[in-house]
């Protein structure tokens, strides 16, 4: 792969700081509560590195750029601040959002650290330029698919709207669950009202929902009119892609929000570095941290790691990612290259089936664990 010329992110030997861009659903559509944790990750790790003599003596600084889900605005956004000169890339939650940001970076000669995002095909080809540290879809949802059939769950239902993310999540557990004998029945979306749902999952006998669709709509509207059908009492809703991890759900939902198991990726128990962060990002957020801040962390973690040892220039920090070796918030950072993955991937990211208990809403039961 050739190089692209290295000068507008090359060393800099004027004191001046070491920038970062930072891609963060901060407004809707995107997902507003994701964005605001991921932030509040990114910035605690950003103002530690500083406390702690910054890269090289050189301040850290976050040029935070707003993507509010949108695909296009993400790739103007990857190159702008390419223009502005920083040394790499950080963030995005949204999947599709971060697979135009990827490709553009890749193209512009950009490292990015993707923080959450986890559609396997970042990138269309193989590439240097990105790594990730949120586990690929395919290895998540497999996990999640052997939650289901431990829990008994053979006849499963999708509620699926239109998206390159949700086809993708459908495709891996279908594939993953047909040779184990279960099946699967998706409803579009596109077609079907909540409520129309119901009279779906009356007639085909699913005992679980999986709702593969936009937060807080039509998600919201979907679970409060399962819950409140009494042909389907027995029915188990699950969301794989997260929707429950956070205070939002809790405070549209209420109770109809708990026992609703969902993906995410944190340790069974911190190490005493999660611990400490996860006090500093309560004290930040003035609630519960997500796994999604502690991706924020983990990424300017790593990423200032990758600054300290081999420099700012742009090509050095591309061809860094295998030599990455950093204690995170959840674990030891590492990256590989990973079959079908097209980026540099942590293959050891902690993954959990979670759901919020149905005595106490605000408090994570742990049902399975990789």
């Amino acid at each position: 792969m050739n190089t692209p010329p290295s000068s507008p992110g090359a060393e800099r030997t004027d004191g001046s700081s070491v920038r970062i861009g930072a891609l963060v659903p901060l407004t809707r559509p995107g997902w507003v509560g994701a964005g605001r944790h991921l932030l509040a990750g990114l910035e605690l790790a950003v103002r530690e590195v500083n406390d702690a003599g910054g890269i090289a003596g050189r301040p850290l600084e976050l040029v935070v750029r707003d993507t509010a889900a949108d695909p296009q605005r993400a790739a103007a956004a990857v190159a702008e601040l390419a223009r502005l000169g920083v040394a790499a890339l950080a963030g995005e939650y949204h999947s599709v959002v971060a697979r135009a940001a990827a490709t553009r970076a890749d193209a512009l000669g950009l490292p990015f650290l993707c923080s959450s995002a986890v559609l396997d095909a970042l990138t269309e080809q193989p590439t240097q330029w990105v790594a990730r540290l949120a586990p690929a879809q395919s290895r998540g949802w497999q996990i999640y698919a052997d939650f289901l059939l431990s829990a008994g769950h053979s006849r499963i239902a999708i509620a699926a709207e239109s998206s390159v993310y949700w086809a993708s999540g459908t495709r891996i557990l279908r594939d993953y669950l047909a040779p184990r004998g279960g099946t699967v029945i998706q409803l579009d979306m596109r077609a079907l009202a909540p409520t129309a749902v119901c009279d779906e999952l009356a007639g085909n006998r699913a005992t679980a929902l999986l709702l593969l669709v936009g937060h807080p709509e039509p998600a919201v509207s979907i679970v409060k009119s399962v819950r409140r059908d009494q042909r389907l009492t027995e029915i188990m809703i699950g969301a794989p892609a997260g929707q429950p991890e956070f205070t939002e759900w809790a405070s549209l939902l209420g109770d109809d929000g708990a026992a609703i198991p969902f993906l995410r990726y944190l340790p069974e128990r911190l190490s005493p570095l999660g611990a400490r962060v996860e006090t500093a990002l309560r004290e930040r957020l003035a609630e519960a941290p997500s796994f999604v801040a502690f991706e924020g962390y983990d990424t300017i973690a790593a990423l200032a790691e990758v600054l300290r040892s081999h420099g700012t220039d742009r090509a050095r920090t591309a061809q860094s990612w295998p030599h990455v070796a950093v204690e995170g918030t959840r674990g030891q950072i590492q990256f590989s290259r990973t079959p079908g993955i097209s980026v540099w991937q942590w293959a050891g990211t902690p993954i959990q089936v979670a759901d919020r208990d149905p005595v106490e809403p605000d408090r994570f039961r742990i049902l399975h664990t990789s």
